[in-house]
């Protein structure tokens, strides 16, 4: 599929999804509980400034580019890399973001000329099949035919089927570590590579010469945001002491006038509230001053918590929940905050809030986080920029998607060298004084390269 025929199909895919927004609304909001803006601004326009990055950037980030930099001795040669399409991929979709992320992931397949097996969500199937159905109209009045992507049925079981009896050349999953790693037995069974984007326990870091109205506002946005269902959503706040009271003075008031979100399931509701619950029998307490059990005679209901004055030890730090509650640890200091950080083995996204954000620009210090992304000051949105990447640390995956290494991802390398019939390195081997003259020239650049 040449380039052409590839940003056609973005230029249609775009425009059919911004003409079934209605649609997109209706079905997202009667299968996750999402209000109509909250569709639009974390679904669709997400999806399509990542369409307008890949027809502008992200296609010549594919075309054949020179090597520079040949060997002194390669003299009439030539190397360029050029950039071909895995082949057949998979795409195992999640449900929380059910048509940014599985729709992101599609325009970078198809961008990067692969054909596409999709697998929606079970908990997300109406939403799924209507972005899947956008993206076989795109194909056809792009000239692809239906051939180019395919949906299969939205069970669990569906998935496990498909790569037990498919073969693919990269399977590229989202959702749950615990599930992760059955999707990456399965595909080491086949040596087939793949990206597993899972999820996060993050810490945001709060250091006293924060300004904590900001950083109470911000995080309680990303707690907030989609009942709490962010795989990047804090988990925990760790806080110094020099900056506490004045963080929890304005988290107070967001905190009280939380509005009630369902969750996808009773149980991650019950689960998220039983660690709040037994955190504030630890000692701690819920800012707001309530923390009421899930409600509403399905029991997927629930109110935004964030528990203060967190024990360390507690399991509700752990993060080992998918909903709307988050721990506020007080730590003595910015190396206490980083020691507790790094007990936990999921990173996926950090955020630090500080009023001296350049010191986080030093790899040295950025390092010290081990996520895959930082955001200074504010959490979560800065990565809905369509050229910036995302990929885990450990138990958060592996391999990066979104943004230009996503895309480079979906796309393999092949090195072509070519060699002038006139100009060309001698294979046969020089003569003693020849093999001392290009010895002593070796030696003398290599010299010169250490001095530069």
């Amino acid at each position: 599929m040449d380039l052409g025929r590839r940003r056609a199909w973005i230029d249609h895919f775009a425009k059919l999804v911004g003409e079934r927004e209605g649609s997109f609304v209706e079905c997202v909001g009667a299968e996750l509980d999402r209000a109509p803006w909250e569709v639009f601004s974390e679904e669709i326009e997400p999806l399509l400034a990542a369409c307008r990055w890949h027809r502008r950037r992200g296609l010549s980030l594919l075309a054949p580019r020179r090597i520079a930099g040949r060997a002194w001795w390669q003299f009439g040669q030539r190397h360029r890399r050029v950039r071909l399409p895995r082949g057949r991929v998979a795409i195992i979709a999640t449900w929380n973001y059910p048509v940014q992320l599985l729709g992101i992931q599609l325009v970078q397949a198809v961008a990067a000329g692969n054909r596409v097996v999709v697998k929606p969500s079970e908990h997300a199937p109406r939403s799924q099949s209507l972005l899947v159905r956008c993206a076989i109209d795109a194909a056809k009045r792009a000239g692809l035919g239906e051939q180019w992507i395919r949906v299969t049925e939205p069970t669990r079981e569906a998935g496990r089927r498909l790569l037990a009896e498919e073969r693919f050349d990269f399977v590229i999953f989202t959702g749950s570590t615990e599930v992760g790693r059955e999707v990456a037995r399965e595909c080491a069974r086949t040596l087939t590579p793949s990206a597993l984007e899972l999820s996060g326990r993050d810490s945001a870091i709060v250091l006293d010469d924060a300004d904590t109205t900001l950083a109470a506002r911000s995080l309680w946005h990303a707690l907030s945001m989609n009942g709490g269902q962010t795989c990047m959503a804090p988990r925990r706040v760790l806080v110094t002491r020099g900056a506490r009271r004045a963080f929890v003075a304005a988290l107070a008031p967001l905190a009280a006038a939380a509005r009630p979100r369902r969750l996808v399931s009773s149980a991650a509701a019950e689960r998220a509230w039983r660690l709040a619950d037994d955190a504030v029998s630890r000692g701690a307490r819920s800012v707001s001053g309530v923390h009421e059990a899930p409600f509403g005679d399905d029991g997927r209901s629930m109110r935004a918590l964030a528990i203060v004055d967190c024990p360390a030890d507690a399991p509700l730090v752990e993060g080992r929940h998918f909903g709307p509650v988050m721990a506020v640890v007080t730590v003595a200091d910015e190396a206490e905050a980083i020691s507790v950080h790094g007990r936990f083995e999921q990173r996926l996204a950090t955020s630090v809030y500080t009023r001296r954000p350049k010191r986080w620009l030093d790899p040295a210090q950025v390092a010290l986080l081990g996520s895959g992304v930082v955001t200074v000051n504010d959490a979560i949105l800065p990565t809905g920029h369509p050229g910036a990447s995302i990929a885990g640390v450990g138990e958060s995956g592996w391999s990066a998607t979104r943004g230009e290494a996503g895309l480079l991802a979906l796309s393999r390398e092949v090195v072509v060298s070519t060699t002038s019939r006139w100009i060309r390195t001698p294979i046969d081997a020089p003569s003693a004084a020849g093999q001392r003259w290009l010895r002593a020239i070796s030696r003398l650049l290599g010299a010169a390269g250490s001095r530069a």
